[in-house]
């Protein structure tokens, strides 16, 4: 227990590379995550904040050669701030960071990859996938660990919506629980119509935060006058990468020092100096294909 209570002492960065305060995690939060593999964090960002997020995320997916260099990515220019927004933070601090690489500026965590979803009244991406993670091998990143007042979620999504999701318009739906399920999924259980599907309505600038080791499905949007606007952004422990591809140089480049070191390259110690990945520099960035 001593263990446990000095790892929760550290929760190394205090503040994200704006310098604004992490925000721990609370108790309800990180059971219902451990419960469920899945919170909401409503209302993070306000109207102000989103309306440049928004122009350059549609920007980005239909006019993407009329942005700067340094824009072109769905976390380039105004977005960027989404990386390591002070919850989020907080979240991935308590369920993937590895301390001994973080420090006061440097993640204990990293980025994989993202993407973002733009859906009209209509579209339908129900498609169930993942599950049962608590059994999976170490070098699958869709995995969850735990023992007595610590868990590891593995690879973890964190999706910005950045419209408002009310009940029955079609956000992602989660089979709880099922991060940790013993036996397979039946197929008469995880139909679009079953009763063990959850979701959530949450206005817009919210979070919502699962481990990719929950099953879980898009489904079909109905809200014929709001669209769904979302950045689907996946972070994974220091030396492990699942997704392909990384941020264009340019737009790394333009990030603050702190920012940039989610993106440093996919190692945890080696023999040279320094002797651990607590670091970001031009040699040691993750690059497209790795």
């Amino acid at each position: 227990m001593a263990a446990t209570a000095t790892r929760r002492t550290r929760l190394l960065p205090a503040v994200n590379a704006d310098g604004l305060p992490a925000v721990p995690m609370s108790d309800e939060q990180k059971y219902q995550f451990d419960l469920k593999g899945w919170i909401t964090l409503p209302g993070l960002l306000d109207e102000q904040q989103l309306q440049p997020i928004r122009a350059h995320q549609m920007r980005f997916l239909y006019e993407r050669e009329t942005l700067a260099p340094e824009e072109r990515d769905n976390h380039g220019g105004p977005s960027q701030v989404l990386l390591d927004a002070p919850a989020v933070v907080g979240v991935l601090n308590e369920i993937i960071s590895h301390q001994p690489l973080a420090t006061e500026e440097c993640y204990g965590f990293r980025f994989d990859h993202t993407y973002t979803s733009h859906r009209q009244a209509g579209h339908d991406n129900f498609r169930p996938h993942g599950g049962g993670g608590l059994f999976n091998f170490s070098g699958n990143s869709h995995l969850y660990q735990m023992h007595p007042g610590r868990i590891h979620a593995g690879l973890v999504r964190v999706v910005w919506e950045l419209n408002e999701v009310a009940e029955g318009d079609g956000g992602t739906m989660f089979l709880s629980g099922s991060h940790k399920s013993a036996f397979r999924r039946p197929e008469s259980l995880s139909g679009r119509d079953s009763t063990l599907w959850e979701t959530y309505s949450c206005p817009p600038g919210s979070a919502v935060i699962f481990t990719e080791a929950l099953c879980h499905t898009g489904t079909r949007w109905t809200n014929a006058e709001r669209d769904r606007l979302s950045l689907f952004t996946c972070y994974n422990t220091v030396n492990a990468k699942w997704g392909k591809g990384c941020p264009p140089p340019e737009v790394i480049a333009a990030l603050p020092p702190m920012r940039r070191t989610l993106f440093r390259g996919v190692w945890h110690g080696m023999r040279e100096v320094p002797h651990v990945n607590r670091y970001h520099d031009e040699a040691n960035t993750s690059r497209f294909g790795e």
